[in-house]
């Protein structure tokens, strides 16, 4: 009786030792940062950011139509002298060109003749009053005096009107009118020549004085894109003349109406340009940002890692704490912040240097 309780007491005893002698299973190598490697990786936190909208568009430098004065003629002539020429700086008040004009010197001519009349039609006038007064003419004869000075001021008066509006000060009985400079800033149009003829009824100018400290660019938005651009919005500009430089400024003016051939719509970028580097007819390329989207998750567009069309990335928790997650893109950029929506947590530390020799790792285990 006593050896079958022992028998009976010994089988859990020989069923527990074979459990003890079954094999474990084999343990995952563990993947560590090490000392040497530390300084050649770069850790960056999961961070919330602005989701940056950019669109690219196409453009032309241009004057900043505020700042420029186009210079047309009030009068027909022959140019007798031009003394700027193009790209010179401008000094309010500086004479540009003398132009000889023939309808200048009869408006002179005219005048002489007015004023004339004027001083006969005065003197006429004072003797009417006086025999008027004294009885010796009639009322009739007084207001016909009367009337034909009043007649010759006017006709005096409009013969000046039109010498002031044709330069006044800058006009000589000669018939020379001087062009004279409204404002300071660079000759950028010269379209006259000495012995050339102008014409007053001509739509060209004869020459454009700017200030290119600020210049415009004309760029085209596509109907597809209006939605995206706003007044306000930062415009990063470079050009074929200097493609290694960035110039910022700001959407200023979005157009209403679309070109009915090209569909597409002009926006107005005004534009710092320090150094005078830009020149009007220059191609522009713009970056136009927004920054006033959506928010989400953000890394350095460097933490990722692609395979097999799916991103990864690899947290660092410590030197031999590292993990490897799937994350969802909304956008990357490169050279730039990658935005995501999911695989990682606000504040996770990742990977963005170098994370490709433990990626390697963590995916074979």
């Amino acid at each position: 009786m006593n050896k079958l309780i022992i028998a009976t007491l010994g089988l859990p005893v020989f069923l527990f030792a074979c459990k003890e002698k079954k094999q474990p299973d084999p343990v995952s190598k563990q993947v560590c940062v090490s000392d040497s490697m530390l300084p050649m990786i770069t850790i960056d936190s999961v961070k919330m950011s602005n989701i940056d909208d950019q669109l690219k568009l196409s453009g032309e430098i241009s004057f900043n139509e505020s700042k420029v004065v186009k210079l047309y003629p009030f009068s027909s002539g022959q140019v007798a002298e031009v003394k700027v020429n193009l790209g010179d700086r401008i000094k309010q008040g500086q004479v540009l060109a003398v132009i000889k004009s023939a309808e200048i010197a009869g408006n002179y001519s005219d005048l002489v003749a007015a004023e004339s009349d004027v001083a006969i039609a005065k003197r006429q006038y004072e003797n009417a009053e006086a025999l008027y007064n004294n009885g010796i003419s009639s009322q009739r004869e007084f207001e016909e005096a009367k009337q034909n000075l009043q007649k010759a001021t006017s006709a005096e008066t409009k013969i000046r009107e039109t010498l002031r509006i044709n330069g006044s000060g800058r006009t000589d009985k000669n018939g020379n009118f001087t062009i004279i400079a409204p404002r300071s800033g660079y000759l950028l149009e010269r379209k006259i020549n000495p012995g050339s003829f102008i014409r007053a009824d001509n739509t060209e100018n004869m020459f454009t004085i700017g200030d290119i400290t600020d210049v415009w660019v004309i760029a085209n938005v596509y109907e597809s894109d209006i939605s995206r651009i706003k007044e306000g919005y930062t415009a990063k500009v470079t050009t074929l003349a200097y493609p290694d430089s960035v110039f910022v400024g700001k959407v200023d003016m979005i157009n209403q109406i679309l070109d009915p051939q090209t569909k597409v719509m002009k926006v107005r970028i005004d534009l710092p340009n320090k150094g005078l580097a830009l020149k009007p007819e220059m191609f522009a390329n713009v970056l136009i940002e927004n920054k006033e989207g959506r928010k989400a998750m953000s890394i350095p567009a460097s933490a990722l890692v692609s395979d097999d069309g799916k991103s990864y990335v690899v947290t660092y928790k410590g030197q031999c704490d590292l993990k490897l997650h799937e994350v969802k893109v909304i956008k990357a950029t490169e050279g730039g912040p990658a935005f995501i929506n999911e695989g990682v947590e606000l504040g996770d530390k990742v990977i963005s240097k170098n994370q490709v020799l433990f990626f390697r790792a963590l995916s074979q285990q």
